[in-house]
């Protein structure tokens, strides 16, 4: 009787042979194999003869569905030493439906149950087994997720099948290399595209290679299933494939953008490698097919493919011959196959004009006049057959061929713009990614349209192998900052979603996009260094701003960026100057780079923290744009010279005399803590100022926080965070100067009299000055304006008029009578009289 090992019972290396016959038994030890004849002489007899007879008589019904036991495709990742074996003689329930592997043992019977031995315990680590499944599709619902969820505009499903159509002419060209006769009797290498309005047709025919019905059933009849990728991978099987780079669809998807607009697909191939035609038809969300020999004389065709699409109701409208052309410009403009439209022309002709009868018996009537004919012009409308891509991808010639009115012409016709671009720049980066483009700097900003929040603006036109793929890419091949670039890539090898709608994050993209940037800084660093100074000024007039961006954004390219910036200074409050510029204008002993931040020209030119700096004829940047602090800081230092804000605290204008320091600080230090007690919290510390020549006094901030014109900025934005402003704001330092007369009278007062009322008030009128002179926004206005009303009426009292009491004292004197201490006589009048006479 043979031996039924179950796949549970402990394998030994002894027993090798047991499931190998051919393989010798090798030796074992005769204590182990009285232990193993001890086991089954106990596992034999728990059965009786009757039920094994039985057993024996019911395996019969089981050998046809019995499969042999053994290391299947089915059982994965098992090893010899972890098989487990079945015995049918052990007892116990059996489930023929859960019974997955079958027993196949050589000269032995076959069961199509599985019983399990109670010495499965002794292996109770063994693994189970893997089975192995194919995985199942419903094709309906497969299709409905490709036509419906691949693609996110229906219009590309023309690019697509305009791509296929190019592919099938490529194939063609290629294998008429070595095959001649395939170009016999097909005709001209081209696309036509006609349609019918009414109806709702579009009908695309190539004459490219065809398909067999083998082909048909492979290539449409699988889904995902593309014939170029196939036939690409059989051309670098014979190393022939650097002979055909521009094959386009390589998914095996795209002719099912078909079903994007339409119900129902007709196509009808020739392949000159067969002598008849098949037409394959399908309809949207089916899931089957049908292929037939085509038997119509009219509809057969010399060489190639038709497609006829059957589009949906709501997508009759892509059927005008207007909207096609428009598609076909769109998307497939630079394919390398003529592509004709079926258009309706006109031309004008000139056509008797019917008379009227009264005019015509008139003219009867008159003899004499001369009768000349009456004509009309009149547009007589045909249709014919339109090439629509007459234009020609010049990114693919020779630089050297292309001149400046191509290039220039090229944007205006690509980009809808009037002006020529300020610059351009073609190149072809060869190596480990290879890509063909032209890049522009346009003369002027788009018309309301804020490049800098927005970074999909369309500027860059993304083509592979001619064929454009979208517009959307501009953020993933340009950073925000360099958007208003424009310009065409083109590329062979880009890693495309299925769809060609999305551009996936890979080190090739990180690759194109590095380069394209380094392309782009020097096309503008070449305007930069143009002869015609007014080219830049014009450039950073519209884009300087986005160079600011970049350098808060971009990190990586601050040595670019910098060379590019412009700014005004003390020094040149007219004409912008570049940092270039201001470096060769340093002081030999001159370390940094000092600027100011304000809101204008004239605000940063009159600031108090200028003054120093001007008498010692240093240059100082006016900062006036909002963007310039926070670029400038971002960037830290250029040329090895560090930005410093002479608004901040610790300025170092390389003149310090420490003995001269030392004395003054002796000398106004009970000055400072006199101030610093009166203002309290308001600033962090009183200090004698070495920036200050005129001025009495400065508030300057602190090391690192927020400037004035920072915290002016801050506040004013419409979603700023007013709960960081106390912390972002910083410490407030009160620097004073010594040598102003201000200060020498409080610093005596500090000494006679430090809690005289009106020294007080002169240091609170002294802050309030500083801060805004500083920049800085006073948080009480009204109160600002109440001390300097008070101190105005202080000095100006008694200044155009007497004092008070003297004026009354004067109309009280003219509202009283006069009295003069000196009588005033009044002369008699004495007339003359004569001698002797009498009166």
């Amino acid at each position: 009787m043979p031996l039924y090992l179950s796949r549970s019972f402990p394998t030994h290396p002894s027993l090798s042979f047991i499931r190998n016959p051919t393989k010798t038994p090798a030796l074992v030890p005769q204590s182990q194999l009285i232990t193993l004849s001890r086991s089954i002489s106990a596992t034999m007899h728990r059965i009786s003869r009757r039920s094994l007879s039985a057993l024996l008589r019911h395996a019969a019904p089981y050998r046809s569905s019995a499969a042999p036991i053994s290391h299947s495709a089915s059982v994965v990742g098992e090893t010899d030493t972890k098989v487990r074996w079945h015995s049918v003689l052990v007892g116990g329930k059996c489930n023929p439906a859960k019974s997955t592997t079958q027993i196949n043992l050589k000269n032995g019977l076959y069961f199509g149950n599985r019983y399990e031995s109670t010495a499965a315990a002794s292996d109770a680590t063994a693994a189970p087994p893997v089975e192995k499944y194919e995985y199942q599709a419903e094709v309906s619902r497969l299709m409905d997720l490709i036509v419906n969820s691949l693609y996110s505009n229906k219009e590309v499903f023309l690019r697509e099948l305009v791509s296929n159509a190019s592919d099938a002419l490529d194939k063609l060209r290629f294998l008429s290399v070595t095959e001649p006769d395939l170009l016999k009797g097909g005709g001209e290498l081209d696309i036509r595209i006609q349609t019918d309005t009414d109806n709702g047709i579009i009908n695309i025919t190539d004459s490219g290679i065809g398909m067999t019905r083998e082909e048909l059933v492979d290539c449409l009849g699988t889904i995902a299933q593309s014939g170029t990728s196939k036939f690409l991978k059989a051309l670098k099987d014979t190393k022939d494939a650097g002979g055909d780079s521009n094959l386009i669809g390589q998914f095996g998807v795209g002719f099912y953008s078909a079903f994007l607009v339409a119900d129902r697909v007709v196509v009808s191939t020739k392949s000159p490698k067969s002598d008849k035609q098949y037409v394959w038809q399908g309809e949207a969300n089916a899931s089957s097919y049908t292929i037939q020999e085509e038997t119509d004389p009219e509809k057969i065709l010399p060489r190639g493919t038709r497609l006829t699409l059957y589009l949906k109701r709501d997508d009759k409208g892509f059927a005008h011959p207007e909207r096609i052309q428009k598609l076909v410009k769109n998307y497939s403009q630079f394919v390398s196959f003529p592509i004709y439209t079926w258009q309706e022309k006109g031309y004008t002709k000139e056509v008797e004009v019917d008379e009227d009868p009264a005019e015509s018996k008139k003219d009867e009537q008159d003899n004499k006049t001369e009768k000349k004919k009456k004509t009309k012009t009149v547009v007589e409308k045909y249709w014919d057959w339109d090439l629509t891509n007459e234009t020609q991808p010049i990114w693919l010639r020779n630089p050297k061929e292309v001149t400046t009115e191509d290039y220039n012409e090229f944007y205006k016709n690509t980009f809808n713009e009037y002006l020529d671009p300020l610059a351009s720049s073609h190149f072809t980066t060869e190596g480990e990614v290879e890509f063909r483009s032209i890049l522009y700097v346009p003369a002027v900003t788009p018309m309301g349209k804020d490049d800098m929040i927005n970074p999909k603006t369309k500027n860059i036109r993304l083509y592979v192998k001619r064929v454009f793929i979208s517009d959307d890419f501009d953020g993933e091949l340009f950073p925000r900052y360099l958007s208003f670039i424009k310009g065409v890539v083109d590329s062979n090898d880009l890693p495309l979603n299925v769809s060609r709608e999305i551009l996936q994050e890979s080190r090739i993209v990180r690759i194109m996009r590095k380069r394209l940037v380094r392309k782009a800084f020097d096309m503008i660093l070449g305007i930069s260094m143009s002869e015609n100074r007014e080219d830049y000024e014009k450039f950073w007039e519209n884009f300087g701003k986005h160079l600011k961006l970049g350098c808060i954004e971009d990190r990586e390219n601050h040595k670019r960026l910098a060379p590019l910036l412009r700014f005004f200074s003390s020094q040149s409050e007219d004409v912008m100057i570049s940092l270039d510029e201001y470096v060769e204008n340093m002081k030999p002993e001159q370390k940094d780079i000092y600027f100011i931040a304000a809101d204008s020209v004239t605000s940063a030119s009159n600031t108090p923290f200028l003054e120093k700096l001007l008498q010692k004829d240093l240059e100082v940047l006016y900062l006036v744009d909002p963007i310039d602090e926070v670029a400038i800081t971002n960037l830290k230092s250029y040329k090895e010279k560090n930005f410093v804000d002479i608004s901040k605290e610790d300025l170092n204008l390389g003149d310090k005399n420490e003995e001269k320091e030392k004395e003054i600080k002796q000398e106004f230090g009970q000055t400072c803590d006199w101030i610093k007690k009166r203002l309290g919290d308001k600033v962090a510390s009183v200090q004698i100022s070495n920036r200050l020549s005129t001025s009495p006094c400065v508030l300057v901030s602190g090391k690192f926080g927020w400037s004035a014109n920072m915290e002016r900025l801050m506040k004013a934005q419409t979603v700023g965070d007013t709960s960081s402003l106390e912390y972002m704001r910083g410490r407030r330092v009160f620097e004073i100067n010594p040598e102003h007369p201000i200060i020498q009278n409080l610093n005596a007062a500090s000494r006679v009299n430090p809690d005289d009322a009106d020294a007080m008030r002169a240091i609170d009128l002294l802050y309030d000055a500083a801060l805004v002179s500083s920049g800085f926004t006073p948080e009480n206005p009204a109160e600002l304006g109440g001390k300097i009303y008070e101190m105005m009426g202080l000095a100006l009292s008694g200044k155009w008029s007497a004092p008070v009491a003297e004026v009354q004292e004067v109309q009280h004197q003219e509202a009283a009578p006069q009295h003069n201490s000196t009588e005033i006589l009044e002369g008699e009048v004495v007339e003359p009289v004569q001698a002797g006479s009498q009166k």
